[in-house]
């Protein structure tokens, strides 16, 4: 709290340093404080909430018990922080779809997280800001802008890792999709028949990639356009080579051409881009692993292969 006074009455000047002034101004910024935090704990409390959240169920099934609490206490924070332009809506709602989440209350429940964490890391700096008094009042409201930011950009740290991972296993299990699909295809199955066939093969080994896939198949079943489905596979996933193969696959069906041989062709092109990326990644080992050796590898060598003469050394000369 010393610090807190310290820093209105540096900010304020004389205009704070008059009691009633400041008492009015803490009286306040407290009275909103409770006001907010009341509105959250009320709206995640509220009984007829919860029974019309647990009559209607979730709606999405990967949204348990705990992910509707959370979104319904954040919320009421998160609707005045949500932005206000659509590109920025559209974007953000891409990212969260390359992460795989498809629930609509992420978009409220990712800036309430944002702006809980950054409330939660203000505080605590505040807090201990009192044990540090030798800070001056700059430093005190750099370091709280600081940790504010970060509280700020932790979830979307925490979001990128989401995408990088998903990503990932959309990667690795790209290969084993497309051998299947080839399979199905030349064995006289359509497009659509040899999705669904695939995803249901991927579903325990690959259940990232055999969701996409069922996906399409609900979106062509439920009316659109072959091409746009596969578009929007590519625009979910975001990697170069689904989208490859999303343009030969649209290729293939406007000009006619054998979806197999198209297949194939691309088949024996991506094998040839995952031995270059696999040569690629072998030919920078060996920069990567100077460090190793310097920091973990050398020191031990040098200790064990000069450690006994050093300390012959060192007898030898205490003895003259």
């Amino acid at each position: 709290m010393k610090t807190l006074l310290s820093l209105w009455s540096s900010l304020g000047g004389n205009f704070l340093q008059q009691p009633l002034v400041l008492v009015i101004t803490v009286g306040a910024a407290t009275f909103l404080l409770a006001l907010g935090l009341l509105t959250v704990i009320a709206a995640a409390a509220n009984p007829a909430r919860r029974r019309l959240a647990g009559l209607a169920g979730p709606a999405h099934p990967g949204e348990s018990g705990s992910a509707l609490a959370i979104a319904a206490a954040v919320q009421p924070l998160a609707r005045f922080l949500m932005p206000t332009n659509n590109k920025e809506r559209s974007a953000m709602e891409h990212r969260f779809a390359k992460a795989g989440i498809t629930s609509p209350k992420a978009m409220p429940v990712f800036y309430g997280v944002k702006a809980l964490s950054a409330l939660t890391l203000l505080t605590l700096w505040m807090v201990s800001a009192d044990m540090l008094p030798k800070l001056s009042t700059n430093q005190v409201v750099f370091y709280a802008v600081m940790f504010t930011f970060v509280g700020m950009m932790l979830p979307n740290f925490v979001l990128d890792r989401l995408i990088n991972r998903r990503q990932r296993a959309l990667r690795n299990a790209f290969p084993d999709a497309l051998d299947l699909l080839i399979v199905c295809v030349e064995s006289g199955l359509g497009l659509v028949a040899a999705l669904q066939r695939v995803a249901g093969e991927l579903q325990v080994s690959h259940p990232e990639l055999a969701a996409e896939l069922v996906r399409i198949n609900a979106e062509i079943q439920a009316g659109m356009e072959r091409d746009q489905a596969l578009r929007n596979l590519a625009d979910r996933t975001g990697l170069e080579d689904i989208r490859g193969l999303v343009g030969l696959l649209i290729q293939s069906m406007r000009f006619g051409t054998s979806i197999a041989d198209a297949l194939r062709v691309y088949s024996e092109e991506f094998r040839d881009k995952r031995m270059q990326r696999a040569e690629e990644i072998a030919a920078t080992l060996g920069t990567k692993m100077i460090f190793p050796l310097i920091f973990c590898f050398f020191p031990s060598f040098f200790l064990v292969a000069i450690g006994p003469a050093v300390i012959r050394l060192i007898q030898a000369f205490a003895h003259s």
